[in-house]
């Protein structure tokens, strides 16, 4: 059976009038016609066989088996979150032809007269939100397809869960029908909307601070809130997040947070990332959450548990930084160890010889490659006219590298 083209074109918002001559040509010349109803309202004189666009997997079966010039309509750019990912992986590549229009984001930006040069464009449609909030929290702009269950309402609880309410947001609503509505509110203002099923949703940053003022490595320890001074300080913060070789995505457990300095560096560092703070003491947790909203750390999760319980509900990482155990450092170890990804890290941070002897111990034990660094940090301090060194406690960082594949 002959193979014949496939064209995939864009309907773009106005209709058969935004397709152009050359796509208008190619759809009367067809014999088979696919898109949802609404495109296909749009063609009414086409002569041949009209389809309404099926799930994927009979869309390929239908395509593979027609002897037909095919057409297959999609909303805008059938390669931008549409039709053409799929079909481009099971049909060859020479087969598709395909005819790019103006995509529903472009519209809706120009329509609320907003650059979107410098935007991110996800897609929550039948997709689940996964990692979609943890990339919104990290942009200054925004734009999200969203579907019937994952609706701007539920974006914006996912938000507000993690603090994250400092956003402009559009809902925009019936794009090039006769229904059209763009509704300009607040995160907590979606929370209140009920828009049309075909919709999508635009958040822009707006009062939320920059953090200009902070480094995104090197914090001064006295812009944390802490209880007693027990907090990671800086230059040993600094060694033990080089320890843990961050990456933009990854999944990071912080056992035994504290005051959460480490947490919400290694979330300047690793903004697409997923990280969970775990923490039991009520004085720690108030300092925690205080300094988490001062330093937007929205891609930190505060999880108000004493390891290794609390672990169990969590990702598997892959990094893990135990900076107190609470004296169940061999239980820590254990689940640690039995949820780490292959090629993962562990690093511990331990002040008496005793910690460090046994987390060896553990660590090797488990079939770990451990290596040990002892920081010893002198700052200075004033003495009349004259300045002085003062030694702090030496710290051991312990890490340790789980065999596998990274």
């Amino acid at each position: 059976m002959a193979q014949e083209t496939i064209y995939l074109i864009g309907a773009g918002i106005e209709g058969q009038e935004g397709v152009s001559a050359k796509a208008r040509e190619l759809i009367a010349g067809s014999g088979l016609l696919v898109g949802r109803q609404r495109h296909l309202d749009r063609f009414a004189d086409f002569g041949g066989e009209k389809v309404v666009l099926p799930e994927l997997p009979a869309l390929l079966e239908l395509l593979k088996n027609t002897d037909k010039q095919a057409v297959v309509l999609a909303s805008g750019d059938p390669n931008f979150f549409g039709v053409a990912r799929f079909l481009l992986r099971n049909l060859p590549k020479e087969r598709l032809e395909i005819f790019a229009n103006v995509t529903s984001m472009q519209y809706a930006f120009a329509r609320i007269k907003e650059p979107w040069d410098d935007a991110i464009f996800l897609s929550v449609h039948g997709r689940g939100m996964g990692r979609v909030i943890d990339k919104i929290v990290a942009s200054e702009k925004a734009c999200i397809l969203t579907d019937p269950v994952n609706t701007p309402a539920a974006i914006a609880r996912e938000l507000l869960d993690r603090g994250a309410e400092g956003y402009e947001a559009w809902v925009c609503e019936n794009l090039g029908l006769p229904g059209e509505k763009f509704t300009r509110t607040d995160v907590k203002g979606l929370l209140q909307l009920t828009p049309s099923d075909l919709n999508l949703l635009i958040l822009i940053r707006t009062w939320e601070p920059t953090l200009t003022n902070y480094p995104l490595i090197g914090i001064d320890d006295e812009e944390f809130a802490t209880i007693k001074k027990l907090i990671t300080k800086q230059e040993v913060r600094a060694v033990t997040l080089a320890k843990l070789q961050l990456q933009n995505d990854l999944v990071l457990w912080d056992i035994g947070a504290g005051s959460g300095s480490v947490s919400i560096e290694a979330s300047n560092l690793m903004p697409n990332g997923k990280l969970f703070a775990l923490e039991k003491n009520p004085q720690c947790v108030a300092h925690l959450r205080e300094n988490l909203a001062k330093f937007c750390a929205h891609n930190v999760k505060l999880v108000e548990a004493c390891a290794p319980e609390g672990l169990e509900d969590l990702p598997d990482p892959d990094r893990v930084f135990i900076g107190g155990a609470g004296g169940s450092l061999e239980e820590i170890v254990e689940q640690v160890d039995r949820r780490l990804k292959g090629g993962g890290l562990i690093v511990l941070n331990a002040v008496t010889l005793d910690t460090l002897g046994r987390s060896v111990e553990l660590l090797e034990y488990h079939g770990y490659q451990v290596e040990v660094a002892c920081i010893n940090v002198a700052r200075t301090r004033p003495l009349t006219e004259y300045k002085l060194f003062e030694a702090q406690n030496p710290i051991y960082i312990i890490s340790a590298a789980k065999p596998g594949a990274a």
